[in-house]
């Protein structure tokens, strides 16, 4: 308790904040959320320090946060926090007081160097005139008496040129003033403009500063520390949803699996050349096993009125309700019987065992929804190759791959699409959780081979026997293989069941057929040459009652 307590007083008393900024440079996407890892330096003085790291997912998990750094310090706290800025002050017109200001320093500024430019120019003028009065001067026009003097032209020449020097010179320096003035009074001017236009287009209100989503880390150092700092955390916007390809290029090669993940993110952060990694787990789901409890079950006792006050009711009273079947406690009622929580009505199942797959090359994800399609895994699977035809049905034979071992791979149910032959056959999905340890992937028809099923109407029989009726059904399956070579074919079909003790069904001739009498499937699995026919015949005896009908067809 102490220790805690010494920690929290230097927590409280933290002199110095440093703001510090991270990268991502890792991501692990789960079937619901990611898991975003971040990296960033720190160099901290003396003493306890707050870094305080922005640029965090508006959506982030607080309970996922996990901090590391690197270098002699002591990591104290690490926490999420929302910081709301200070709104900026506004005057009573609602204009925001830093606009105001900036305002009335302009209009000041803009009226200063006026002045100044005004008096620049005054300068120039003088100058200009006093140029002119020069050059419209007797004596250097040639007129007057200098005309009769050597030495007085002589003499009037050298006052022109270096007085004429001497005021093109201050001219020069007063229109290179003049220009940086102008040049300066023009840019205050354009930002005065931008003022009273902000001023004018109804943004008076102040701004509204939302929230900085922030993590602050508190350390504490005895001396200057420079070092590295790793934080990840969990969030809820993001997630992938899986998608296969199934190639096959003929029956005797082998079954090609690409798996591809469709990545999604609206974390509020775009992923720049991040490493990633897509996992099968779900962090949003329940991780505990379920737990039975007692089951108790009672009589159900309808409450009528008097039973509502059963507790005012005398002896009397309670004595024709007990009669009528309701009982009765002199030391618990309902009223002392603890009310049952939401807990007790939750079922909580334990995940299976989740796959993470890391991926080498570096994506960019920006924070838009968009699905981006990145490739997981591509992988050869074994097949057994047969042909299936259930003729009741569909009088068309089908090429079915027969794929195992999947639950190697770490699957998760999706769609996939079939590719046969370089040709796009349909849609299919795959669940890896099925009981079943085979996948049976239909491939398409075959026209190649050909069944045809048959109702021989000649051994269609009935007769009464007693109380009964006894009837006769007789079928034939004929198959032709056309194609070059020799197939492994199955062919299902059915007789009927009944859970009625009063109806017997008796199988017939099955010509070998597997039969399984629970469902009332046949089952004929042969190989046939090519070119080769076969004829399979099967039938079965229905008895019942002779009065009754029931509908075979």
């Amino acid at each position: 308790m102490s220790s805690l307590l010494v920690i929290t007083s230097f927590i409280t008393f933290a002199n110095e904040k440093e703001t510090i900024k991270g990268s991502i440079t890792e991501v692990t996407v789960y079937a619901q959320g990611a898991q975003i890892h971040n990296k960033g330096s720190y160099t901290v003085k003396p003493g306890i320090t707050e870094l305080i790291i922005e640029g965090v997912s508006p959506y982030i998990d607080s309970k996922s946060l996990q901090v590391k750094a690197t270098g002699s310090v002591v990591l104290l706290d690490s926490k999420y926090r929302l910081y709301y800025p200070k709104p900026e002050p506004v005057t009573i017109d609602g204009l925001p007081l830093k606009v105001k200001k900036d305002i009335m320093l302009l209009e000041d500024s803009i009226k200063n160097i006026n002045y100044d430019i005004q008096e620049i120019q005054d300068e120039i003028d003088v100058l200009n005139s006093t140029k002119s009065i020069l050059s419209n001067n007797g004596a250097i026009r040639g007129q007057g008496k200098v005309n009769d003097s050597i030495n007085l032209l002589k003499q009037a020449i050298d006052y022109y040129s270096v007085k004429m020097m001497e005021i093109n010179k201050k001219l020069q320096v007063l229109n290179r003033r003049k220009s940086e003035k102008i040049n300066k009074k023009t840019g205050m001017d354009e930002r005065l403009n931008n003022l009273q236009n902000y001023q004018n287009n109804n943004n008076l209100k102040p701004k509204n500063n939302g929230p900085i989503h922030q993590i602050v880390i508190t350390i504490s150092s005895k001396e200057v520390v420079s070092g590295k700092l790793s934080y990840s955390y969990l969030v809820s916007q993001a997630g992938w949803t899986p998608m296969y390809d199934l190639r096959s290029e003929g029956i005797s090669g082998k079954i090609n699996l690409t798996y591809k993940a469709h990545i999604y993110q609206n974390s509020g952060l775009d992923w720049e050349n991040v490493k990633l990694n897509v996992s099968t787990n779900n962090p949003y789901q329940n991780k505990t096993k379920p737990t039975l409890h007692p089951w108790y079950v009672d009589y159900y006792a309808y409450r009528n009125d008097s039973y509502k006050n059963i507790n005012a009711a005398p002896t009397m009273a309670r004595e024709e309700l007990s009669q009528k079947g309701y009982s009765y406690s002199n030391s618990v009622t309902t009223q002392d019987l603890d009310a049952q929580t939401a807990a007790e009505f939750v079922q909580v199942v334990r995940q299976l065992t989740s796959a993470e797959f890391k991926i080498d090359l570096p994506y960019s994800i920006k924070s838009n929804n968009e699905q981006h399609m990145v490739l997981i895994k591509t992988v050869d699977l074994d097949a057994n190759y047969k042909y299936y035809a259930v003729p009741k049905l569909d009088q068309s034979v089908y090429l079915v791959a027969q794929i195992t071992k999947l639950d190697e791979l770490g699957l998760v149910p999706a769609s996939a699409n079939i590719f046969f032959d370089g040709s796009y056959i349909g849609e299919t999905y795959i669940d890896p959780t099925s009981m079943q340890d085979t996948l049976d992937l239909s491939l398409g028809r075959d026209p190649n081979i050909v069944v045809k099923r048959t109702l021989l109407k000649k051994e269609l029989k009935e007769k009464i026997i007693g109380e009964k009726k006894e009837r006769t059904f007789a079928y034939s399956i004929e198959v032709k293989n056309l194609k070059a070579t020799s197939i492994e074919l199955v062919i299902q079909d059915q007789i009927p069941v009944t859970t009625n003790a009063d109806i017997t069904i008796e199988p017939m001739e099955l010509n070998k057929g597997k039969l399984d009498p629970r469902t009332g499937f046949i089952e004929w699995e042969f190989n046939i040459k090519s070119k080769e026919s076969k004829m399979i015949d099967f039938g079965f005896k229905v008895k019942h009652d002779k009065n009754q009908n029931i509908p075979i067809y």
